[in-house]
């Protein structure tokens, strides 16, 4: 058995080249990311407003030649996949200029580059030994169990955001229906004392 996970570890070899960052995007704002890139080479872009005001950003990716790849407005969240046809530096904006008092927060993870096999030579015709399938099957699963973290981490982001905004108007309205109550009581004990004192008043006039 530790034969097989030391195996699997030395043949876990990646040349995928990926970044995730999660950015604050001001309102009337908008900020780029740019990536120089070879020819004929595949990047996939993932995306998702985690907080700030309806949930939605406005994306657009381009080209060294400022040619549009992609251009979508008021998104939550999306995909992007493309395989570049020029060598150059592409650019990434996300812009949040629409709004004009709700900063965002934006999860951004970047993939560029082909995975290599994970044994010299193996191909998808290639007849694998029952050790190398084994393998091969847990780099899989790793993967989606990796894809699965980062989903859920998202999802408790999002959550946890929208639940602390929850909390803060339920604060507010709670502190508002007090303070109206207090003033309203007080009106109360006012008015029922000006009753007495006219009636007060009028007694004395008469004797």
């Amino acid at each position: 058995m530790l034969y097989l996970g030391l195996s699997c570890l030395l043949l876990h070899v990646f040349v995928v080249f990926g970044t995730e960052l999660t950015f604050e995007l001001p309102d009337n704002d908008k900020q780029c990311f740019y990536e120089e890139l070879e020819k004929d080479v595949k990047f996939d872009i993932d995306f998702q407003v985690i907080s700030g005001g309806n949930y939605d950003v406005d994306c657009f990716v381009t080209d060294p030649q400022n040619n549009v790849l992609y251009n979508e407005k008021k998104k939550q969240y999306d995909s992007f996949s493309h395989t570049t046809a020029m060598k150059g530096v592409y650019k990434v904006c996300f812009s949040n200029e629409f709004s004009t008092f709700t900063h965002k927060i934006v999860y951004l993870e970047f993939r560029h580059g082909d995975e290599e096999p994970l044994l010299p030579g193996m191909t998808r015709t290639t007849a694998l030994t029952q050790l190398e399938s084994t393998c091969v099957s847990i780099h899989e699963i790793l993967k989606v169990v990796a894809d699965s973290q980062t989903w859920y981490r998202l999802r408790e982001a999002h959550d946890r955001t929208k639940a602390e905004h929850l909390l803060e108007r339920v604060t507010f309205w709670s502190v508002g229906e007090t303070v109206l109550l207090f003033v309203i009581g007080i009106g109360q004990v006012m008015l029922l004392r000006s009753f007495f004192t006219d009636k007060k008043g009028s007694v004395a006039a008469m004797t």
